[in-house]
């Protein structure tokens, strides 16, 4: 008895597949012999800084800052022009030598000639509010 049609088209699929899946996988393309190129290394970021440094605080509090995140003017945190969000880093007031642990989640600052801006909390820390602007070393940590 012959098998109807649909059954024996079936069939050919289904052989047809399994011929191509198997015979299909000396069709790929063989490994490159070359080494990828890899990009240069970057420039090693500075670990220390020293310059002027700013506080921002009420007018900014709970508004968003470039990484996203509500800025608290309570916190320990800093905007910085360049550093990674996340980054941890000791500023010392060179005024006073009192120092301060703090987080970069925002850019700046936004005026030319100073090197981060600090968070109300920071400034505080480190004896910088009443002066609004004081020098600092800015050091990364690890």
């Amino acid at each position: 008895m012959v098998a109807p049609v649909s059954a024996r088209v079936t069939q050919a699929w289904c052989i047809l597949g399994t011929v191509l899946a198997l015979g299909g996988e000396g069709c790929t393309t063989a490994p490159s012999s070359r080494p990828a190129v890899l990009a240069p290394p970057s420039q090693p970021r500075p670990t220390t800084q020293t310059g002027q440094a700013s506080w921002y605080g009420e007018p900014h509090h709970r508004q968003l800052t470039a990484s996203g995140e509500r800025f608290n003017m309570h916190a320990l945190t800093a905007a910085h022009p360049t550093l990674p969000f996340g980054t941890r880093l000791r500023v010392v007031n060179l005024d006073n030598a009192r120092e301060v642990e703090v987080r970069v989640n925002d850019r700046g600052p936004a005026v030319p000639g100073r090197i981060i801006d600090l968070s109300y909390a920071a400034a505080r820390a480190l004896g910088a509010v009443g002066a609004g602007v004081v020098p600092v070393r800015v050091t990364v940590l690890p």
